[in-house]
């Protein structure tokens, strides 16, 4: 330990909010912190693993050299003497569970360093936060792009022309228009002069419209002047608890707004918010930790309590997990980007409930729906994902899939529920499914099969060698007998309905029969042999 007995001078310290956005994601990763992400750590202390193991109150402990389950009396040591985290380095991934527990009950926070980063690299970084780096200085300004890209998604949301201002009508983004005669004279000269013309302000203040936008969360209407060059459009306000931030405006081109453009307009406010927040230099890093909270809970890295006390959340209320996809091959226009769906979901799902929170992973789209009513029901969920899966094919021409994990009581269970939404869109992929957007109860059975498929899949020794002779045939000759068995047997032995789905003479599909069954062995007559056929001849040929 650095100094080995003394404590070190006191400083005005930070956060371990403060210090995880100074350290990042690249770095280092929270694996528990029992007592909040307010703790001030006021100074840094490196444990050699050559001297026994002490702390002071509010340090930040490297361990340093005592990897795994060797860091097991740093934590305690560090607990007993009010430190306020430890730093470790894991052998393997699975180390984590039981030092996060000890840290628990030792009351310390517990991160675990990138097994690639380096200690002094780490140790300066820290100590450089804590003299008088401000955290987050290294990102700001890159949020810009997100609210053009939120910009142009609330556009094709609303069928309309949108411009984000900040409250002194100065144009921090817009969306992108073809048309540039749908464009009016109030949306012209403020692009080309990035703030509001005066004399159409003037106007706006007289009909009220800034008043109302200080004291209202609700879409409001200004009707068109064409004497002033004014088309129709709508404005919400964009705030973070009472303060006002911005303003969204959508004016109505040549079309009329779509029929949910209220709606949509309240959604793309809140999550404008977040970005408006994010620009103030002391919360630049702020979005940034809590996508990554969010992750690690969805995955079960990191419990509930880290994220409940950074957005003070009730870690106790029900939360549920919904899960979106879609093929790689549909995302290749130029005008579609991840981006553009993440925007869209995020929109929707905040329109709905304001703690909603967006995150990708496994090239999956997640929203955690934390602090629900306790009445809200599965049906409800799955009608919010309908929508969005709606809005995305009727805006974006996307083919989205979703799926509603099943509610739990509290944000201790949130993996349960995110395990069951990849279930349902793993199921979505391999096997035949009508609906686009399901719960667990709508595709039960499905979801099995599909199950049962991958199992077999993985599990080669696990298939009859009579029916994968029958594939192996059908690929040497160019045949039809394993699709004339499975098409025999879905439609329950019924010779003509399984000969009119294949779209042959009934006798011909009695020879494949009999043809399969005298090349191979098999004997569809039995039970047994049949379940097997009607799986195993469910899986890719290649597989």
């Amino acid at each position: 330990m650095e100094p080995a007995a003394a404590a070190p001078p006191p400083t005005a310290g930070i956060s371990l909010r403060q210090l995880l956005m100074s350290l990042g994601e690249p770095l280092v990763e929270l694996q528990a912190a029992p007592a909040g992400l307010d703790v001030e750590i006021r100074s840094v202390a490196l444990l050699d693993p050559e001297d026994p193991p002490i702390a002071h109150p509010g340090e930040l402990v490297l361990a340093i050299g005592a990897r795994g389950r060797a860091a097991f009396p740093a934590l305690r040591v560090a607990g007993r003497d009010g430190a306020a985290a430890v730093a470790v380095k894991l052998d393997t991934p699975g180390q984590a569970a039981a030092l996060s527990e000890t840290a628990v009950e030792a009351g310390v926070a517990l991160l675990s360093v990138r097994g690639e980063a380096r200690w002094d690299q780490v140790d300066a970084i820290a100590r450089a936060a804590l003299e008088d780096a401000p955290p987050g200085r290294a990102g700001e300004g890159m949020e810009e792009g997100d609210l053009f890209s939120l910009a142009q998604t609330t556009a094709i949301l609303t069928g309309g022309i949108v411009s984000i201002e900040d409250t002194a009508n100065r144009v921090l983004a817009y969306s992108r228009s073809a048309d540039h005669d749908e464009v009016d004279d109030l949306r012209r000269l403020s692009i080309l002069g990035w703030q509001g013309p005066e004399p159409y302000l003037a106007h706006l203040r007289e009909w009220g419209v800034f008043q109302r936008l200080r004291t209202s969360d609700d879409v409001i209407t200004i009707e068109s002047h064409a004497e002033l060059g004014i088309r129709r459009r709508l404005a919400v306000a964009i705030r973070s608890g009472d303060r006002q931030l911005g303003t969204i405006w959508v004016q109505e081109g040549s079309t009329p707004l779509t029929e949910r453009s209220d709606q949509a307009l309240l959604g793309a406010a809140r999550v404008a918010a977040l970005h408006l927040v994010r620009r103030r230099r002391e919360l630049s890093a702020d979005l940034t930790l809590t996508r990554t909270l969010t992750a690690g809970l969805l995955e079960g890295s990191t419990g509930p309590q880290p994220l409940a006390s950074h957005l003070a959340l009730d870690a106790f209320r029900p939360a549920a997990v919904l899960g979106f996809s879609y093929g790689a091959a549909e995302a290749t226009g130029p005008e579609l980007t991840r981006a553009e769906v993440t925007n869209l979901i995020s929109v929707h799902t905040a329109a709905r409930h304001r703690a909603a929170l967006v995150t990708e992973a496994d090239h999956r789209i997640y929203v955690l729906l934390p602090q629900l009513p306790r009445s809200i029901d599965i049906g409800t969920l799955r009608g919010w994902g309908q929508d969005i899966a709606d809005a995305a094919r009727r805006h974006l021409g996307l083919s989205l899939r979703g799926s509603v994990g099943c509610i739990v009581p509290g944000l201790g269970e949130v993996p349960e529920s995110r395990r069951e939404a990849d279930r349902i869109l793993d199921a979505m992929v391999h096997v035949d499914v009508s609906t686009t957007v399901a719960a667990l109860p709508d595709i039960q059975a499905e979801v099995l099969v599909s199950e049962m498929l991958a199992l077999i899949t993985a599990r080669p020794d696990m298939r009859d060698p009579r029916l994968t002779a029958v594939v192996a045939h059908d690929a040497r000759h160019q045949g039809q007998l394993a699709e004339s068995i499975l098409a025999y047997l879905n439609a329950f032995g019924d010779v003509r309905a399984a000969a009119a789905q294949l779209h042959v003479h009934p006798n011909t599909l009695r020879y494949r029969i009999r043809r399969a069954e005298q090349l191979t062995g098999l004997d569809l007559s039995r039970p047994d042999q049949r379940l097997l056929a009607m799986l195993q001849l469910r899986l890719p040929p290649d597989a």
